[in-house]
């Protein structure tokens, strides 16, 4: 393993996050927008005693990520790995230039796994999730269940700044947003991603949503028995109560359970049929970029961002928002991010695992793999089962170590079989390392 090769007796960053609160807050209550915040982290670092005159390179400058990170431009020349390497050689702070690099595909409106035209929930509404960490540093921040700010890695970023807390969501997370000035909008769907909703709504309900331009408000609740709101949201009554321990109540009802459970699986159903039928990327509707980078000192960090699976459950949250699950640094071992089923992810805690697995000596891609085997030996619902008795989903991992050395790995390589990375070469495309043949629903 590669280490650091400077030395110094003063601490780089000699200002813990708790002073560094107290001597920014005054600035933040002020007029705290997110130019604000940036700027009052370059003053915090440039005041830090500076360290000697000469250092020498510990490992190559590296970043890796999924695919959205180097097919998105939103106009603009650089892709995200794009922008984050040019960050990290040029000397821009590990976190800055990685969350400056997701912030493209965040408000490039043709993607639709993140940001800006996410694909919604089964409302119809944009709901963004995002965590990161600053590996020298220590910092972690993450929100979940945003709406109205296309770029929910800038909050999670704020969060990790500026407050004493790692995860911030739902209402709570936007107006936090909006205290700080940023903009908060009324809606992040655009003209395609709410085209989607309603033949997704549709699919599942033909009797019912037969052409979008009898919607009207876009909002109806009047549907009958078959309406997927009502199927999800009405409160039968009858059913027998369950007393907890400590005096709550829950008035169970088989047939609405059911419902629930059906709706569900119809949903998820009509979701991939749009996928076989060319309307979503596979990328996008299972959603998330993520992106993690090493500097030439050998810093560390990583982001994930995503708008979720597409048409969940308002309110759901993913592994994208959660340390260890979706995301995760260790400045002196690695990192790990990822994307898939996030639900796999939260269960196996797979991300920090990989960390772990690279902290005990594993390279990039057997750390990996390791991970992709405990998600597999730990799905045994039939649910999430193919035909063939294997995971019906897939997850993939965009690894990289201290020194340098990196993998991309999936459960299937042939489902979405590429993923980015960029270094001294060039920004490029390589191919996952799948561990299973065939593909998820094969």
């Amino acid at each position: 393993m590669v280490t650091d090769s400077v030395t110094s007796s003063e601490p780089e960053y000699p200002m813990d996050r708790r002073n560094f609160v107290r001597t920014t807050a005054a600035g933040v209550a002020a007029a705290a927008t997110p130019a604000v915040v940036s700027a009052a982290e370059r003053s915090t670092t440039a005041s830090a005693p500076s360290g000697p005159a000469v250092h020498l390179r510990a490992t190559r400058p590296i970043c890796v990520a999924d695919v959205s990170s180097i097919r998105y431009k939103n106009g603009g020349p650089e892709s995200a790995i794009e922008r984050a390497y040019r960050g990290i050689t040029e000397g821009e702070d590990v976190l800055d230039a990685i969350v400056a690099g997701v912030n493209i595909p965040e408000l490039d409106p043709a993607e639709r796994g993140i940001g800006l035209g996410g694909l919604p929930n089964a409302d119809g509404v944009v709901q963004l999730d995002s965590c990161l960490m600053h590996g020298p540093r220590k910092w972690a921040g993450g929100v979940a269940g945003i709406e109205g700010v296309p770029t929910p890695s800038l909050v999670a970023k704020a969060v990790a700044e500026l407050t004493d807390h790692h995860l911030i969501v739902g209402r709570g997370a936007t107006e936090f947003a909006r205290d700080l000035g940023f903009e908060v909008l009324d809606d992040l769907n655009t003209a395609e991603s709410r085209g989607l909703w309603l033949e997704w709504k549709r699919r599942i309900d033909p009797g019912h949503w037969l052409d979008p331009q009898e919607r009207l408000d876009g909002m109806s609740r009047t549907g009958g028995e078959t309406d997927p709101d009502v199927i999800g949201r009405r409160r039968p009554g009858g059913g027998q109560p369950m007393a907890s321990a400590n005096g709550a109540v829950w008035r169970r009802n088989p047939e609405r359970e059911e419902r629930v459970q059906r709706f569900q699986a119809a949903a998820l159903a009509a979701g991939l049929s749009m996928v076989d039928d060319g309307l979503i990327d596979p990328d996008s509707f299972w959603g998330t970029t993520s992106l993690e980078a090493v500097t030439p000192d050998g810093d560390i960090a990583g982001v994930t961002t995503t708008s979720g699976l597409s048409w969940k459950i308002p309110g759901r949250a993913g592994d994208s928002p959660i340390l260890g699950a979706g995301q995760y640094v260790a400045n002196e071992v690695g990192a790990a991010g990822s994307t898939g089923r996030g639900e796999a992810n939260l269960y196996n805690c797979a991300s920090f695992l990989i960390v772990e697995n690279m902290r005990n000596g594993m390279s990039p891609k057997d750390a990996g793999m390791a991970a992709l085997t405990r998600i597999k030996d730990n799905t045994i619902e039939a649910r999430l089962l193919n035909e063939r008795g294997l995971p019906n989903f897939d997850v993939r991992f965009f690894v990289v170590n201290k020194a340098g050395e990196y993998a991309g790995v999936a459960m299937y390589g042939a489902s979405e079989s590429m993923f980015a990375v960029c270094d001294e070469n060039g920004a490029r495309e390589e191919a996952l390392a799948g561990l299973l043949e065939g593909s998820p629903r094969a």
